[in-house]
Parts: structure tokens; C-alpha cells; sequence
């Protein structure tokens, strides 16, 4: 399949560390799980060329999945209204996008990142969906998709353990004991305002600011919340003058971005971690 698209960037969006579960191949291509089928995608200029273990109203998950109706043009000029500095690094971020992962898998896997690097991340969801999930064979390969609640409801923290989540392992039974108590805990928190939906979230134990944020920002498409860590506390704090403090930084994002925080946040975090490394480089 063929899709036409205009002001995206596939290599940055995948790579951008907001997805665990994909690799790069030797094509420039990048084979994804999803939630329900297993994809290999390819951007040729504005086209995308994608190949999928389950052809079911592709194009319609490809377009969701990446976020590709979404009018990011208009978003980032509401954002170079209210922050002019915001300029450069808009421009060096063209075509971005939050991508639109399933909600249950990335609570688990936000819990799971926790003082955590890419790639352990990566493993331990790997490991816990080989034990887990169901079984894809896709161009000849052996995929497993995240395992859905049903599956891992009475999963033990020995278990857990096992598979590499270290001391996370009681905050995803916390999780899993909450959805117990619950079972509509995920509809609940969709449905409710950010603020609210973060207190919630919070609310069960080892589930702070920062996981709370990223898991409405990539699990539920909420671009108010506040994905903040050490690196953009530190590079707000040095480009506003202002305090290096979680509460400063957020009541700062809050007020200068709105609505639109997590993807100012987010368009500063890719900045750093790649633009700027790139350009320091050259």
C-alpha cells in the first residue's frame, strides 16, 4: 500500500524515542508492532510505502497511527505566537509527529522506563510479549504483539522480574491490581480532563509526574501534559532563566504553551537529543 503525505518525517517520528518496539532494516525501512499487526513502512519523498501482516483498514491505521490529519502547521504557529525562541527549533523538526499507541501498552511500558534506557526498555517489553502475547509471522519472521490485560492480569512480580523490569516490577502489579479493581479504569481516564486524568493516574503507586504525562501524551493524545525529565528541566531552565524545578518548568510550560506543552516539550527534546547533536557535529 501507498500512501500519499505531505510534512512528515518517518525517521524521526520512529526514532524520536516515544516507540520501543521497532527496527531499522537494511532498506531504510522500519518494521513496527503494533498493537494488532506488525507493519513495514518506508518513506520514498511524500510517499509512504507500507507492508502489513493484516491489511484490514491499513490505510486508516497508518493515518491514525502516525497522526497524519492532525494540522501540525497551525499548532506550531500558535506555538511561535507565544515563544518566538520556539522558531528555529520548529523549523528543524519539520514533519514530527506523537504517534497514537495503544493505551493499555503504554502505561506498562512508561512504568517499565522508569531510570531506564531505550534499549533495555525495548528488551524487557520484547520478553514480556514472547511470554506473552500472540504469536506473528511476518516476511518469514517471528513477531509477538504486547499482550493485552486478560493475558497478564495475574502476572507475578517474580515473573515480572524474570523478564527485566528490575524495580518496577510491584508498580506494574500496582497497575495490573488497579484494572482489577477497575476494569474501566482505562474508558475512565479517557474520558476525563488531563488534569484529572494525571491525578488519576497518580494515584496508583509508582506512577509520578513524568510517566503520568508521557503515558496521556503517546496513550491517549493529550498534548497539555508536562513529559518533563532532567534534560528539559535543564535546558528551559538555561534558555528562560528561569529555576531549574519540576513545578517552576511546569507552571512555566502550562502558561507560555498551553494547550499544546507536551508538543513544545517534545519539539525541544528532539532538538537536543538529534538536531543539535547533528549540527554540532558538521
Amino acid at each position: 500500500m501507498i500512501i500519499k503525505t505531505k510534512e512528515f518525517n518517518l525517521k524521526d517520528t520512529i526514532t524520536s524515542g516515544q516507540c520501543f518496539r521497532w527496527t531499522e532494516k537494511e532498506d531504510n525501512s522500519y518494521t513496527i508492532i503494533l498493537n494488532d499487526r506488525v507493519i513495514n513502512i518506508r518513506q520514498n519523498n511524500n510517499e509512504l510505502i507500507i507492508k502489513s501482516s493484516d491489511n484490514k483498514n491499513l490505510k486508516q491505521k497508518i493515518i491514525d497511527y502516525f497522526d497524519l490529519k492532525r494540522n501540525y502547521d497551525d499548532i506550531n504557529k500558535e506555538i511561535c505566537k507565544k515563544d518566538k525562541k520556539m522558531k528555529k527549533i520548529i523549523e528543524s523538526c519539520k514533519g514530527y509527529k506523537i504517534m497514537n499507541q495503544d493505551s493499555f501498552e503504554m502505561c506498562i511500558s512508561y512504568i517499565i522506563s522508569q531510570n531506564n534506557n531505550v534499549k533495555r526498555i525495548s528488551q524487557t517489553i520484547e520478553n514480556i510479549s514472547k511470554n506473552y502475547g500472540q504469536k506473528v509471522i511476518f516476511n518469514n519472521e517471528d513477531y509477538y504483539l504486547f499482550p493485552k490485560y486478560e493475558d497478564i492480569k495475574n502476572i507475578s512480580i517474580d515473573e515480572l522480574r524474570n523478564y527485566g523490569v528490575g524495580f518496577r516490577d510491584k508498580y506494574i502489579r500496582n497497575f495490573l491490581d488497579a484494572l482489577k479493581e477497575n476494569p474501566n479504569l482505562i474508558n475512565d481516564i479517557n474520558s476525563l480532563n488531563t488534569i484529572d486524568a494525571l491525578k488519576k493516574l497518580m494515584i496508583i503507586k509508582g506512577i509520578g509526574l513524568k510517566v503520568a504525562s508521557c503515558i496521556l501524551l503517546f496513550g491517549f493524545r493529550r498534548l497539555d501534559v508536562f513529559p518533563i525529565d532532567t534534560w528539559v528541566k535543564q535546558t528551559i531552565s538555561t534558555k528562560y532563566k528561569i529555576k531549574n524545578d519540576t513545578k517552576t518548568i511546569e507552571k512555566f510550560a502550562k502558561e507560555k504553551y498551553g494547550v499544546y506543552s507536551a508538543l513544545a516539550i517534545q519539539y525541544m527534546f528532539h532538538y537536543g537529543r538529534n538536531v543539535k547533536k547533528e549540527n554540532e557535529s558538521c
